[in-house]
């Protein structure tokens, strides 16, 4: 698929991953939609790129607010062909430590905006996808979700993230085979260690420590180094259904 004149939304695109992959698609010629719950950042990025670039404050886990933003969208562009979620939250927390075990409430949360939040912006992007014309790729739509290493190697105190990352990696396969007659792919991409916001706020000290564990190079990713690989796969049509890491080479503990 092309990205010139594509119509994106992007999750959690105000920042991070997202931010850099909102920011490559607009430097390619695509329209792109923000998907994001950080107002201040959203409309910023909305004011610096221009007409092509549409911010939205709304929570992946809220139905309503979802397709009512993707209406909008419909209406400014006149159709989505890509749907890439980034949008994610985090906790620290033990299966059972001296506090007790892992508060309830909490872990449904992380899964809920994790997982649940990310099928249910891919569900109804899908449905609009499935309307377009094919392409000359015989393509409608692709979608593209991000899980986590953790997914695979979750580290102690990550139960409800990598179990939320691990369902965001498990529904690829069936999302794909799901869209297949629709002309639709799905995709997954499990990041490494990136130097986001998250782990810039750790301070340069421990992510040298933890950039040690990288194979090579020896550092934490960059997004733009998420971004691009995320362009690479929207333009190559001969993948679908994988989960593919980018990582630098590093197995978790």
């Amino acid at each position: 698929m092309e990205l010139k004149d594509s119509v994106s939304i992007i999750t959690g695109g105000a920042s991070g991953l997202g931010e850099a992959t909102t920011r490559k698609f607009h430097s390619l010629g695509g329209k792109v939609c923000i998907f994001d719950l950080d107002n201040l950042r959203g409309k910023n990025l909305e004011k610096e790129l221009g007409e092509n670039c549409a911010h939205f404050s709304v929570d992946v886990c809220d139905e309503t607010a979802i397709l009512n933003a993707i209406n909008i969208v419909i209406n400014r562009f006149n159709k989505i062909n890509i749907n890439v979620n980034c949008a994610g939250i985090a906790l620290t927390e033990k299966t059972f430590s001296k506090e007790g075990p892992h508060d309830l409430s909490r872990f449904k949360r992380i899964i809920d905006v994790n997982l649940v939040g990310t099928f249910n912006i891919l569900r109804l992007c899908a449905e609009k996808m499935a309307k377009n014309p094919l392409d000359e790729n015989h393509e409608r739509g692709i979608i593209i979700n991000t899980a986590s290493i953790a997914a695979l190697e979750g580290q102690k105190g990550q139960i409800a993230y990598a179990a939320s990352k691990g369902g965001v990696a498990a529904m690829t396969l069936p999302v794909a085979r799901d869209l297949a007659r629709e002309h639709i792919r799905c995709c997954c991409i499990a990041p490494g260690l990136f130097l986001t916001p998250m782990f810039e706020g750790l301070g340069e000290e421990v992510c040298e420590a933890l950039a040690k564990d990288v194979v090579f190079p020896k550092r934490l990713g960059e997004p733009n180094e998420f971004a691009e690989y995320v362009s690479q796969i929207v333009q190559n049509t001969y993948i679908n259904g994988s989960v593919m890491r980018l990582d630098g080479g590093i197995r978790l503990a």
